[in-house]
């Protein structure tokens, strides 16, 4: 694949009900858990199958795709949340995919600034991601984006995303 897009990437909303936004959700979603960042294995069927109606459900589902040369090559998932501290939506960036071939070619700032747009424009007090501790490359993206760990008191540190699974 050529790396080399000749301009900035064409940034769109994603409609999951649209069956080529569809297909390339899926795709980009998977080609994100086949990567060691992802977990390092691709997602059940089922999953694949079920989850774009499933998105296309809810009301506080935003997302994006990336395209160069009209081929699919980024997707950002965000889901609204709520701060209780600001009394205002917020808006999480749940997943986050650059094509492997095209990382390094603006499409995950890109994709990022489509989602600060719609963080602005629905009142949103803030963005809020997570990512893993050694993923240097998407640590550095995010701070050229202006993202920077998230502490209430330095002498508390700074939070830790956890979670159980039900």
């Amino acid at each position: 694949m050529n790396k080399a897009a000749p301009s900035a990437p064409c940034v769109v909303a994603t409609d999951p009900r649209d069956p080529v936004h569809a297909a390339a959700l899926v795709a980009l979603l998977d080609h994100y858990a086949h990567d060691p960042m992802g977990g390092g294995e691709g997602l059940e069927p089922a999953v694949l199958d079920a989850l774009p109606a499933r998105l296309a459900e809810r009301t506080d589902f935003i997302s994006f795709l990336a395209y160069a040369n009209k081929t699919p090559v980024g997707l950002i998932n965000c889901f609204e949340g709520f701060s209780t501290f600001k009394a205002r939506p917020l808006l999480n960036v749940h997943d986050i995919v650059v094509h492997a071939d095209w990382r390094g070619c603006g499409v995950g700032q890109a994709l990022l600034a489509a989602a600060e747009q719609a963080a602005r424009t629905r009142g949103c007090c803030k963005l809020t991601l997570e990512v893993l501790s050694n993923n240097q490359r998407a640590l550095a993206a995010y701070e050229r984006a202006g993202f920077a760990p998230y502490v209430l008191d330095p002498a508390a540190g700074q939070a830790l995303f956890l979670q159980k699974w039900l």
